[in-house]
């Protein structure tokens, strides 16, 4: 027979809050100055013109104006190169 009770049900030891995370303005939409674009850990995505990575990965708005994505071929220090998805602010 067993000598420890059965464990029971604790509200404590969930897992974390989730970061939400992702494309907050999408492709063709307008953003505001300062406005958050993505929210990311690592660079899945690229800055590019008018737009800035803060330090936590997060690209922002530095200029008003309309979101673009697209895609651009950039060459690795061994050579080889690869598809990254660059994302810039078109002024109105």
């Amino acid at each position: 027979m067993a000598h420890t009770k059965a464990g029971g049900s604790t509200k404590h030891g969930r897992e974390s809050r989730s970061k939400r995370l992702g494309v907050k303005i999408h492709d063709g939409q307008k953003a505001g100055v300062g406005k958050i674009i993505i929210r990311e850990r690592g660079t899945k995505y690229h800055p590019g013109e008018n737009v800035k990575r803060a330090g936590d990965d997060t690209l922002y708005a530095l200029q008003a104006g309309v979101v673009k994505f697209f895609t651009k071929t950039k060459k690795r220090f061994d050579g080889s190169a690869r598809k990254i998805t660059v994302v810039s602010v078109s002024p109105r």
